[in-house]
């Protein structure tokens, strides 16, 4: 696998040869900080340069970064962009283990999306064409602290969600079941759990992609509770990974609430709750006369 540097030395020498190109930088993970560093991360890097037309029109000219075992090109096909004459990408996984995401963006859009990452680092300016920018930093990327507004909208959305969940795991539906937990109901929590984490460090923290720097800033505790949200593919291992997931969500939600001096509608938290603990009990041959939600 090359090296960092070989890897930069390509990189960078790639621009300073290629008149088309009038400057370099980095975003991404190398750029964080606050990243762990690891021989999988990619390399973001974005050259500046007069037009994207030539580079688009040779499909050879990219060979030069090295044997690639598979790649894509984000702009075309179903993800066709009508920005193309402004920005456009490859990105590359090479058959050594190094991946580069490569754009090139026109002078006037770099200059424009080069102050609003602040995980941005220039590399080379022939020109002296770029803006001056701070130091690199993940302050673009830390949780927001939400309006009151915002936190009622995403606790709402969690719970109503869930009876999508209730129904897909009675039907035995996994497929349609998972897909809502990891595609409506998971986003939500992350976004309270985050939250948290915003109030315990003054919104001066980025919890990652995913929520996958959360352990750092919750307890042992709550981010094994995470973990356990994550459920396999049996019946009673989906039900078990719900439950964990509303216990986590309520508990944080009410904390998060307290804090922020935010209403917590509590009531639709324990209907949501009561409505599946009955459809997990539910038989096979339940009707429409004997299908009936305790009032308590």
């Amino acid at each position: 696998m090359r090296k960092e540097k070989e890897m930069f030395d390509l990189i960078l020498n790639t621009a300073r040869e290629d008149e088309r190109i009038l400057a370099v930088y980095m975003n991404g993970s190398r750029t964080n900080p606050n990243a762990p560093k690891d021989i999988f991360q990619d390399y973001d890097i974005v050259y500046v340069v007069k037009e994207t037309k030539s580079f688009r029109e040779d499909r050879a000219w990219i060979d030069q970064f090295g044997q690639r075992l598979f790649m894509q090109y984000p702009d075309e096909g179903i993800w066709v962009s009508d920005r193309i004459d402004e920005s456009y990408a490859w990105l590359m996984q090479f058959a050594d283990g190094n991946r580069i995401d490569l754009t090139v963006k026109t002078v006037e859009t770099a200059c424009r999306e080069i102050k609003t990452d602040s995980l941005c680092e220039i590399l080379l300016d022939k020109q002296g064409i770029l803006p001056k920018i701070p130091e690199s930093s993940d302050k673009s990327h830390w949780v927001k602290k939400p309006s009151e507004a915002e936190f009622q909208a995403v606790c709402n959305e969690f719970w109503w969600c869930l009876n999508n969940v209730g129904k897909g795991i009675w039907r035995e539906e996994i497929p349609y079941a998972q897909d809502m937990i990891n595609q409506c109901i998971r986003p939500e929590l992350v976004k309270v759990l985050a939250w948290k984490a915003g109030i315990l460090h003054d919104f001066q923290c980025s919890v990652g992609k995913a929520g996958k720097y959360l352990y750092r800033f919750l307890s042992r505790e709550e981010w094994q509770q995470f973990l356990r949200t994550y459920a396999g593919w049996q019946i009673e291992d989906v039900w078990n990974a719900t439950e964990e997931m509303c216990d986590l969500m309520d508990k944080t939600a009410k904390w998060v609430a307290k804090e922020l001096g935010f209403r917590y509608n509590e009531e639709e938290a324990v209907n949501c709750r009561k409505y599946l603990a009955y459809v997990r009990t539910l038989p096979k041959d339940v009707t429409y006369e004997t299908f009936q939600i305790p009032n308590k």
